[in-house]
């Protein structure tokens, strides 16, 4: 059988309590099972997985990710969430915590990044419906503007269905 889809990722981190409190707080994660101050692994609220991000503590010193300016190495992780409307929720709580960096529109997805309390970047996105995508998909990058999408596809359209999300018989 092929690969389906990612089961989890793995970071290493300064601080393990400062980036559960960063990843429960900005994203709503719990923790499934913890080591105190060296590892903790952490569920999505609405996840019925093991573990969706495990977090590695590897001390205050370490240095700054390099991936992509100076070494090779993973970019961002994304994660999808069901409606707009909790689309422009994350967005909010993000910004309070000082963490949004950015939104764009790439035609198929509206996704917004933000940087954890190490600096890795993450994306939250909302993937439009199979049945609102043009015939032909173009994927771009465009700035985001989430009042616009959420006025074009509804706050509470089910994004994802017959892309990510299986269409219900």
């Amino acid at each position: 059988m092929p690969v389906q889809r990612l089961n989890h990722a793995v970071l290493y981190v300064r601080d393990v309590d400062r980036s559960v409190a960063f990843y429960s707080e900005a994203l709503g994660f719990r923790t499934k099972v913890s080591i105190p101050g060296r590892a903790a692994f952490l569920q999505a609220e609405d996840s019925t997985n093991d573990h969706d991000l495990g977090l590695f503590a590897i001390g205050a010193n370490a240095g700054a990710s390099q991936a992509g300016r100076a070494t090779v190495g993973l970019y961002h992780l994304a994660w999808e969430v069901d409606t707009l409307a909790e689309l422009k929720r994350i967005a909010g709580v993000l910004a309070e915590h000082g963490a949004l960096v950015g939104a764009s529109d790439h035609g198929t997805t509206k996704a917004i990044y933000a940087q954890d309390p190490d600096g890795l970047e993450f994306e939250v996105s909302w993937l439009v419906p199979a049945d609102r995508l043009p015939e032909h998909v173009e994927m771009t990058t465009q700035p985001l503007d989430l009042e616009a999408e959420i006025a074009r596809y509804g706050a509470e359209t089910r994004g994802g269905i017959g892309v990510s999300v299986p269409v219900s018989p």
